[in-house]
């Protein structure tokens, strides 16, 4: 699973918030609800967050992979 908690703290230390990203730079409410929910998003979306947040950002500021307990190693 892909885990977007870390994008929700990145954004508030670097002083961005859900409103600015709603009205000033477009993305969706749908957009935010899915990545607050670790719902599956586009890495167009991705791409445009760490836009935003600017040079030096990397996937691994907003993003976490946690492996699934339930999956079976595949020979």
């Amino acid at each position: 699973m892909i885990k977007f908690d870390k994008l929700f703290k990145t954004l508030k230390e670097n002083g961005i918030s859900q409103y600015r990203l709603y009205h000033h730079y477009g993305i969706s409410r749908s957009q935010i609800y899915r990545l607050k929910n670790n719902q599956s998003v586009t890495t167009h979306t991705l791409d445009i967050l760490l836009n935003i947040l600017g040079e030096g950002f990397t996937l691994d500021d907003i993003a976490e992979f946690v492996p699934d307990q339930t999956n079976e190693h595949i020979e």
